[in-house]
């Protein structure tokens, strides 16, 4: 089994100088889904994880260089997560790369993410457009102490059943370390739900408590997800989490209870 230590972060890497499908990772999802709680069975949530790529390059049939922006859609049904060096790694083989045309580029990306994956995974050329600065109701404006960075504390979650919303939340302070490398990882939660009211100040000293925690994006997004669905209690929750960009990739995990449209696709300002 993969395991993120078996993976190339952390570690010196040859550019590769040719396509190799072979670079891309798959970890899988059940070790990190066990320790939540989540093993076997259907999952609590639906959701994908929606990639953003940045630095996509390759050559047309005469050996002209091309250059794009593309979108790529993990479910969060597939087996395996795709590690994101690995996923940049691939990327950058095909700069050497030849192709008949656009769409056959799209085709070997979709096809080699998808045995990655172990699931379908969608590829189009292009990116979201930006979300206006005011989407949410940000919660970083709150006047209180934090005194808590890690682990994840959802004993700072609770509603008030006795009020019934429909709410749109969002704050820019979470951030979170890889567990291989330590680095930091930096998002903007959007969080909507109909339901008990969530304590505010409560919900981001939650989201704070991630500060020095180490798990992957897509990790981060389901423990959030079921600590607030197991606290609060609400009928519908959404959570998205839009991470800042790293090696011209960024990602953002969504997770969501059953029959929830998924949320349209934007990126933030600092995306």
């Amino acid at each position: 089994m993969n395991t993120p230590q078996d993976s190339s972060l952390g570690r010196e890497v040859a550019y590769p100088t040719g396509y190799d499908p072979s670079l891309l990772f798959p970890i899988p999802r059940a070790g990190a889904r066990a320790e939540l709680g989540v093993a076997g069975g259907p999952l609590p949530f639906a959701g994908h994880d929606r990639w953003h790529a940045y630095e996509l390059s390759w050559l047309d049939r005469r050996g002209k260089p091309r250059v794009a922006t593309a979108t790529l859609q993990v479910p969060a049904t597939s087996p395996n997560l795709v590690e994101s060096k690995s996923l940049k790694l691939y990327l950058n083989s095909l700069n050497a790369t030849r192709f008949d045309d656009d769409d056959a580029l799209r085709a070997r990306i979709a096809a080699d993410l998808s045995a990655c994956a172990g699931a379908p995974v969608a590829v189009a050329f292009g990116l979201p457009p930006m979300a206006p600065a005011d989407a949410g109701e940000s919660l970083d404006g709150i006047d209180a102490d934090f005194d808590a960075y890690g682990p994840p504390d959802a004993g700072h979650l609770s509603a008030d059943e006795g009020a019934r919303v429909d709410e749109y939340l969002r704050s820019d302070l979470l951030k979170s370390n890889c567990p291989v490398t330590g680095q930091p990882d930096w998002a903007s939660v959007h969080l909507r739900y109909r339901g008990p009211r969530i304590d505010r100040t409560g919900l981001l000293r939650y989201l704070v408590s991630f500060r020095e925690h180490a798990e992957f994006h897509e990790q981060c997004v389901e423990r959030i997800f079921l600590d607030v669905l197991a606290r609060c209690r609400p009928a519908q929750l959404s959570v998205e989490a839009r991470y800042t960009r790293r090696g011209g990739l960024d990602i953002n995990p969504w997770r969501a209870t059953a029959g929830l449209p998924a949320p349209t696709a934007m990126r933030d300002l600092r995306q």
